[in-house]
């Protein structure tokens, strides 16, 4: 950090991200910048780089941002997780003052794998085992970590954008009030991952109002949270 306030010194608080990083490299031989995070199962590939790693176990995320916000907190606990480390650090270089927090878990990867199926409200519909696989694609990288991710593997189990992202109608007095993009498993079927914590009955109340006023037959949820991931087929 002595060299990071150094550099806020002498360069103000108007450069971009990359610049700061790069002179804190210059000045800093301990710090590796651009490090990757590998997210792999079966033919699905992830690549995430965190900012800066110093001496191979001290990881930063910096920031040029107004102020940093709980969404910068957990993009950087996703790494800490992804990378099975305990501590790292958000700087923010945009302010007058430099802005700077600690970001902490005690959660390991086996922690993380420790979780039950729920799946009484589930049915299979499309001609992928989402189930079977999901649930193996959480035993291999943990729940906990950030929905993107579990969004982009389902997307690619089942093809892709080009595939599962699709216009949807949207229905109102009897008529079509136009048209929606949806993710689908299989035609008139959506499906939606959430990391809900609380009550998740509000979801499905939503959720029905969605197939309520669209073409969908039925919503595939999946909920992951650390104890537990619902599957839940929600009909019209």
């Amino acid at each position: 950090m002595g060299y990071v306030f150094e550099i806020h010194n002498e360069f103000g608080r108007f450069f971009d991200e990359k610049i700061y990083k790069w002179e804190l490299n210059r000045r800093c031989p301990g710090v590796q910048l651009e490090v990757p995070i590998e997210v792999t199962f079966e033919s699905f590939r992830k690549l995430y780089f965190l900012d800066a790693l110093v001496e191979g176990g001290a990881p930063f995320e910096f920031k040029t941002v107004e102020s940093l916000t709980d969404r910068h907190r957990s993009q950087l606990l996703h790494y800490l997780l992804m990378a099975d480390l305990s501590h790292g650090k958000l700087v923010n270089l945009r302010t007058e003052q430099i802005q700077h927090e600690f970001v902490n878990t005690t959660l390991r990867a086996c922690n993380r794998v420790e979780f039950e199926i729920a799946d009484q409200g589930w049915q299979e519909i499309g001609d992928k085992p989402i189930l079977k696989w999901f649930a193996a694609f959480l035993r291999e990288v943990g729940a906990g970590l950030d929905i993107s991710l579990y969004e982009e593997s389902l997307t690619h189990l089942l093809g892709g954008d080009e595939q599962t992202l699709q216009e949807v109608k949207v229905i109102s007095g009897g008529g079509v009030l136009g048209s929606q993009k949806l993710r689908l498993v299989a035609p008139n079927v959506a499906f939606k991952v959430t990391t809900l914590s609380d009550d998740p009955s509000l979801f499905e109340q939503h959720a029905r109002r969605l197939i309520e006023h669209t073409s969908l037959e039925a919503i595939q949820w999946i909920n992951v949270t650390r104890k537990e991931v619902l599957f839940q087929t929600i009909r019209k």
